[in-house]
């Protein structure tokens, strides 16, 4: 997740070692073997130096779905681990330089760094197949049109690395193991002035868990479905408190983008 003021102004991308590093849910509970087709991932630039992290999901064997301020330049590779606790692997499991599977890196043409809120998709296309019993799916085009705000419309976040955030004047007390966890926030907005027709605004409370600084990339699906309704995407304020802001994979563009990595 990136950090936008309300005047919109992007921040920063999130850099590895960072006091709000790229990944992970707050409030929520271990996800366990409950999605292992999510994963984490270290993008790299071309000399192979580590640049941010961030969570995403495979939809097929050799695609890897992300946000777009995860993929973009100068990244030029990515290294991806699907372990649900990668944290206690270290050093064995070679974080942040050697994943389970490598991959190259694809922002959507119409990613603007200075607006990536707006057009915030990537994938990674896998070096080699990484095989798993079951992947993330796309929704359908304008699928989530359908949606009501209410407590009932809930979905299902997942993401490594920061559970807990604070102000800078705190940080010290930040959490940020790089550990698959799982929230079910509920939707506040979709379709306003706020969000545009690209994004929505989720829960993120203590009842409910939410995202934090860059579960960047990591999905967002429907309810309880494997349907990737967004990728998470921003956050608005320092702690992550309040609101999670995701990026809506159903708009036409996104789908016809990714499924020209998926093919068939």
């Amino acid at each position: 997740m990136k950090k936008i003021w309300f005047a919109l102004v992007a921040a920063l991308a999130l850099v590895l070692g960072a006091s709000a590093p790229a990944g992970a849910v707050t409030d929520g509970t271990l996800d366990g073997n409950g999605h292992p087709y999510v994963g984490l991932m270290v993008a790299q630039d071309a000399a192979g130096n580590p640049l941010w992290r961030c969570s995403g999901t495979l939809l097929s064997s050799t695609v890897f779905l992300t946000a777009g301020h995860c993929t973009e330049a100068p990244a030029a590779h990515v290294e991806i681990w699907f372990q649900a606790d990668v944290e206690n692997g270290r050093p064995g499991n070679g974080y942040p330089n050697t994943g389970q599977v490598g991959g190259t890196p694809h922002t959507i043409p119409s990613y603007d760094p200075d607006a990536f809120f707006l057009h915030d998709a990537g994938v990674v296309v896998l070096d080699t197949p990484m095989a798993m019993p079951a992947y993330g799916a796309l929704p359908t085009a304008n699928q989530l049109d359908a949606l009501k705000p209410r407590r009932s419309t809930t979905f299902t976040s997942v993401g490594y690395g920061l559970q807990k955030a604070f102000p800078d004047a705190a940080a010290s007390k930040e959490l940020a193991l790089r550990i698959r966890m799982v929230a079910h926030p509920h939707l506040l907005q979709i379709n306003t002035g706020f969000t545009g027709p690209q994004s929505l605004l989720l829960s993120n409370n203590a009842n409910t868990g939410g995202t934090c600084f860059g579960d960047s990339g990591g999905p967002n699906f429907l309810g309880d479905s494997n349907v990737v309704a967004g990728v998470t995407s921003f956050g608005i304020n320092s702690t992550c408190g309040g609101t999670g802001g995701v990026f809506r994979v159903d708009r036409p563009d996104v789908l016809e983008f990714v499924q020209g990595y998926l093919g068939d």
